[in-house]
């Protein structure tokens, strides 16, 4: 479909309209006691990596004792560093990087979370995702500590009210358990302003056919389902 919305393109020239609709997700606050019941927080070391505009590493640099973001995309990062600022927090650090060749010291970090982004290193690769993958899991291995705590968040489905796993990333989650990750999940529902608002930024990055549902049922609340895969 062309109209289908170019994510790499998103990520690369519209990070500031991005942050705008994550800032709209999670709005029950469910995400941080999942991640509470998995890892221990508070005063740790925490990789987010993969961080994007920062919303995770929002949500957790106040537990953190410190905290480093990594993304490709210096757009994103940009917006990462000036809401964090805005934030007031003074324990983080960001970093331009690929999933795939950190530049984190072995055996440095408690924590590692990566949100919604390990996906790429399957989707964007072709044939050879499962070498790009273990690329990526082995990297995340590297910079834990002993003891320490591996969590990867993904999709599963927005506009769902259950989870439902899309069939391009079968392969990739039954792998992840293959590679020893338990899961679970939580809703993730996003809460906007107005229709208008839910419409336009529903579209703008996850296309035509949801946003044309938001805008039919006057949806000012669009659900979302995000699984949980973790390992020690």
């Amino acid at each position: 479909m062309t109209d289908t919305p170019d994510l790499g393109r998103v990520y690369r020239e519209d990070a500031e309209r991005y942050d705008r609709l994550v800032s709209r997700e999670d709005y029950q606050g469910n995400l941080l006691p999942a991640l509470w019941r998995i890892a221990p927080l508070q005063g740790r070391t925490i990789a987010d990596l993969g961080a994007g505009t920062g919303r995770l590493t929002r949500l957790l640099a106040p537990l953190a004792g410190r905290i480093v973001a990594t993304d490709m995309a210096p757009a994103m990062l940009r917006v990462a560093r000036r809401t964090l600022g805005e934030q007031g927090a003074a324990n983080w650090s960001v970093a331009v990087a690929d999933h795939r060749a950190l530049p984190l010291a072995s055996a440095s970090v408690d924590v590692a979370v990566a949100g919604w982004t390990i996906c790429y290193t399957v989707l964007w690769t072709g044939s050879r995702w499962r070498d790009h993958l273990a690329s990526a899991l082995g990297e995340m291995a590297r910079v834990v500590r002993p003891g320490g705590v591996q969590v990867i968040l993904e999709t599963l489905g927005t506009g769902n009210e259950t989870p439902e796993t899309l069939a391009p990333m079968r392969g990739y989650y039954d792998a992840l358990g293959e590679a020893g990750f338990a899961s679970t999940w939580v809703r993730t529902d996003y809460r906007f302003a107005s229709v208008d608002e839910a419409e336009a930024l529903i579209g703008f990055f996850f296309g035509p056919e949801l946003a044309e549902r938001v805008a039919r049922e006057r949806m000012l609340v669009v659900p979302e389902c995000t699984g949980i895969w973790w390992r020690r």
